[in-house]
């Protein structure tokens, strides 16, 4: 299924270019997934990017935030044609309101962060295990603490910088332990350095080339696939 690179504008929302690397991963997933039978949760998603994706992708899927979407996100998905694929709901990652194994798929974007403290980083994985049915996959993307320079400019202008924690990769990855396997790829270098979207644009036109050759703890963002047990 191949998606107009305006549709990636839509599913990803901000520094499109660098979020969006994760696409092509979460579309070769989801191609797994049981067609319109399939159930799909997306968290912390405000204005309802991830929900269309899932909704695209034959889902039948919950579209929630902690405080529920925004209208912009109801607008967004009516204005489409899928308002009778997904449903709204505020929901708290850290106490999932659904029984065990009740979605094929869960996803997030840049949310784990505002939990603030790795136990309920942890918790929120854990909810999300338990409530995605076995086999089923979350897909998930999070930003990094990446090089000091960006850790210093975060500080300095960065409105929530006070209570969000950034990923550490390997270290966090032990945030993942409820699950059987977890993909993992990182990107991102400049490109949140930019100002606006087309500065944001440029370079990660910029970070194509120079992710593959820096370290990966540099990388700005995480991505993946976490595989729940079949058991």
């Amino acid at each position: 299924m191949s998606v107009p690179s305006d549709h990636l504008a839509l599913y990803f929302q901000w520094e499109v270019r660098t979020w969006a690397r994760a696409y092509p991963l979460w579309r070769q997933t989801l191609q797994r997934v049981p067609g319109r039978a399939g159930q799909a949760l997306a968290l912390g998603e405000r204005d309802g990017g991830l929900s269309l994706m899932l909704a695209e992708h034959g889902l039948t899927t919950v579209c929630s935030d902690l405080r529920g979407p925004t209208d912009r996100a109801r607008e967004l998905h009516r204005t489409l044609g899928w308002q009778k694929a997904i449903t709204y709901e505020s929901i708290d990652a850290l106490a999932i309101p659904r029984p065990n194994a009740s979605y094929d798929v869960v996803a997030f974007k840049s949310m784990l962060g505002a939990l603030s403290t790795p136990e309920r980083q942890a918790q929120a994985l854990q909810e999300m295990h338990r409530v995605l049915k076995p086999g089923g996959v979350l897909l998930w993307a999070e930003n990094l603490t990446a090089t000091r320079a960006h850790r210093w400019l975060r500080h300095r202008f960065v409105a929530w910088e006070h209570y969000w924690r950034y990923l550490s990769l390997p270290q966090d990855l032990t945030l993942f332990a409820p699950f059987e396997q977890v993909e993992v790829r990182t990107t991102g270098l400049l490109a949140n350095l930019g100002r606006t979207e087309g500065q944001r644009d440029l370079l990660g036109r910029i970070d194509a080339i120079l992710c593959p050759i820096t370290p990966r703890s540099w990388h700005t963002v995480a991505f993946g696939v976490a595989l729940k047990g079949s058991r």
